[in-house]
């Protein structure tokens, strides 16, 4: 198979990214004047109840056949077989968790109020099973996603502005939404046959697979757990009103943080095929490089984040979310550790098969997490929540590095410190920068934009001028695309 362009591959996908950030910077203002706190905080606490059975379905099968299927894509005949054993696992998830959560709306009284929007958010845990987004990453097809994702975006969004006018119509705005993360996984399903010869296979062994997966998926809970139920606990301590300013300030660092990670996500494939192969020395490069470009980007989006927050707040839900601003800012912090983890967890760990290891350090950071919503929010309310998901990502990180350092090994050498330096004096520039834009400019729109355009081509200058060779690359790279 014809090895892709990893820059390519990171535009593509950051390209992406910024549709699904976008698609919420245009509909969440409409929205959030249209259905009011109340009806936001409806919408995220049924999402959030929903993620759970989203996420037995999925049962880390994702992440594992990534790794796994990285190593075979070359040949169509052993990739099939299998691509359909994933599949058939799948399915059977899939099923289990629709019984979970029938079950679970049957006997929760308190779910009652919430079980139509409920019900629509479910469809998503079958489109996501035939979607088989696994197959794509591992195949690189960044093109055809961004392609599909550009289509299924606009008509979300003419469906919402055409069908979401009044302050009841918080379900048809749960049905759009669903429509635009997974209506395009119908497309997914029909699609794969280019790849892979697909049928469901019985006759295995399922231990050798279901082994390593169920170690992935009680990670992926743990983090599940400490990433939702700050706004679970919230909703059932604070109400709907509290869950509806929160889910403000998640919504945004919610939208951020997958730009950032997304430059980051088209390596994982590539290095499961690196350490899969033995191939140390490349793959040992290639992970310094990830995250030398990682702190370049990440620094520079936190510190921008938190002295913009409140005009971003205000821009893009109005007067009436001002209170979020304080948990955004709270949570921009978490942005450094929440991307360094991830790095630490899907190219370090996952690769290495310590699936063992992610699963303590996310269950340890779990514990911790649900432990201080129930002692902070009583007090603190949403921001509350917000110091928790900080703690949370911050020990899953330490964790996970303790775990991984001697594969990572080498990797903080001089050259990563003068990377760091040269950013951090960056990032100083940022905060005269945008103060001096809030002292100047009144207008919100125009002040936010001035703040994000001129921040981002000083702190690129510094840099320049700084001789930090990851800003040179990249300035290098767009000269050429120009060019």
């Amino acid at each position: 198979m014809k090895t892709k362009s990893l820059s390519v591959n990171a535009f593509l996908n950051s390209l992406q990214t910024i549709l699904n950030l976008i698609f919420p910077l245009i509909t969440f203002p409409y929205v959030s004047r249209v259905l009011s706190v109340e009806g936001i905080g409806k919408y995220n606490f049924s999402n959030s109840i929903m993620s759970y059975f989203i996420l037995i379905a999925g049962l880390g099968i994702s992440r594992f056949a990534v790794r796994e299927g990285a190593k075979l894509r070359d040949d169509r005949k052993k990739f099939s077989e299998f691509a359909s054993k994933i599949f058939t696992i799948n399915l059977c998830s899939t099923a289990f968790s629709y019984l979970l959560l029938f079950i679970t709306l049957l006997f929760v009284s308190s779910l009652q109020s919430y079980k139509e929007a409920i019900l629509i958010f479910s469809i998503q845990i079958f489109l996501t099973t035939i979607g088989m987004d696994w197959l794509y990453t591992i195949y690189e097809e960044y093109g055809y996603i961004t392609a599909r994702n550009i289509i299924f975006k606009v008509v979300s969004i003419i469906l919402l502005f055409t069908l979401v006018r009044h302050s009841n119509d918080y379900l048809k705005y749960v049905s759009v939404t669903v429509f635009a993360s997974t209506g395009s996984y119908l497309l997914n399903f029909f699609h794969a046959k280019k790849f892979v010869d697909l049928n469901l296979q019985w006759n295995f062994k399922w231990k050798e697979y279901l082994i390593p997966i169920f170690s992935i998926f009680g990670t992926m809970v743990a983090v599940t757990i400490y990433v939702s139920s700050d706004i679970t606990i919230l909703g059932f301590l604070k109400g709907d009103y509290a869950v509806g300013i929160y889910s403000v300030a998640t919504k945004i660092y919610g939208t951020v943080a997958p730009v950032i990670a997304s430059t980051m996500a088209v390596a994982i494939p590539r290095l499961a095929m690196l350490i899969g192969q033995k191939r140390y020395r490349e793959y040992h490069f290639l992970l310094a490089e990830l995250i030398n470009t990682i702190i370049v980007v990440v620094f520079p989006t936190i510190t921008g984040l938190m002295l913009v927050s409140k005009d971003v707040v205000l821009l893009i839900a109005g007067s009436g979310f001002l209170r979020a601003a304080a948990s955004l800012r709270i949570l921009s912090v978490a942005l450094l550790f929440s991307i360094v983890n991830t790095i630490f967890m899907e190219c370090v760990l996952i690769p290495a098969k310590r699936e063992n290891k992610t699963l303590v350090s996310s269950i340890v950071a779990a514990i911790v997490n649900v432990l201080l919503n129930f002692a902070m929010v009583p007090i603190f309310i949403e921001k509350g929540s917000a110091v928790t998901t900080v703690i949370a990502e911050f020990m899953s990180m330490l964790l996970n590095y303790y775990f991984g350092k001697d594969i990572i090994g080498n990797i903080y050498d001089k050259r990563f410190f003068s990377n760091l330096l040269t950013v951090i004096i960056g990032c100083s520039t940022i905060i005269i920068v945008c103060g001096l834009v809030n002292n100047i400019i009144t207008n919100i729109i125009l002040r936010l934009v001035s703040s994000v355009v001129l921040s981002s081509i000083i702190y690129i200058f510094v840099l320049y001028l700084l001789n930090n060779t990851i800003a040179k690359n990249i300035i290098a790279r767009v000269r050429i695309r120009i060019g």
